[in-house]
């Protein structure tokens, strides 16, 4: 497995790497390592460009396949052996950051207020949707939990990362907000995202390294998606 930059270290926007095994079918390389987010819990994965042999290549899809992380590029592949540079497309990647970090406030606001597990959620750059264990979701309550998701933002709160053995991960209560457990059976290590003094919760994705980054938060829509099931949808100012 690539050693995963982003991991720990989401600001992280050029890196240089080898190319270790390449794919002509899927026109895809894997390199040693990478900042490139490969996708998952809702955060889509990362594009940009890599820079080999004088020639610049776009990164169209990162994705993990076969325990490897697989990097799609429009042109020539580079050789095995071959280092690259690797440039993230950071504006993209920036705004899906503070996007990721604003649904966890939103999510730790509604556990923490409400008491309301996640049963999904997804994003794009600025404005993602989140689902909660609700049985009634009126106008009220929504901007109810508007209100209290900026006041979140507002305190500036630092958001920490850390990587855990799982023994000691799992001694955190209420670590999964998620209605199923996601994880990966038998994984050693749990990478954990803290909101601090709000959020705490298993989560593999990038995000800003304080709430005052996110901005301020719109609730732009709200559904009912089963008997107990409601969506909430947010944007974020550009």
């Amino acid at each position: 497995m690539a050693e995963l930059l982003c991991q720990t270290d989401s600001y992280i926007q050029e890196f240089d790497a080898t190319v270790v095994a390449i794919d002509a079918a899927s026109s895809a390389v894997v390199l040693d390592r990478t900042a490139f987010y490969p996708g998952g819990g809702g955060q889509p994965h990362d594009r940009g460009w890599l820079l080999a042999d004088g020639e610049t290549l776009a990164v169209t899809k990162v994705a993990r396949q076969d325990g490897q992380v697989w990097h799609t590029l429009d042109g020539a592949l580079p050789a095995v052996g071959t280092t690259v540079h690797g440039r993230l497309d950071w504006d993209r990647r920036y705004k899906l950051m503070r996007t990721h970090t604003a649904l966890h406030v939103l999510c730790g606001v509604v556990w923490r207020d409400y008491g309301a597990l996640v049963t999904g959620g997804n994003m794009e750059p600025l404005q993602g949707r989140m689902d909660f264990e609700f049985e009634a979701l009126r106008r009220e309550l929504v901007q109810e939990i508007e209100a209290k998701v900026n006041s979140e933002v507002q305190q500036a709160r630092d958001v920490r990362v850390r990587i855990l053995p799982r023994v000691e991960a799992f001694q955190i209560p209420d670590l999964i907000r998620t209605k199923i457990n996601l994880l990966p059976e038998g994984i050693a290590e749990v990478r954990t995202v803290e909101i601090v003094g709000l959020d705490l919760q298993a989560d593999g994705g990038t995000h800003v390294a304080n709430t005052r980054e996110v901005g301020h938060i719109r609730v732009v829509d709200y559904q009912s998606k089963g008997k107990i099931n409601k969506r909430i949808y947010m944007a974020l100012e550009a």
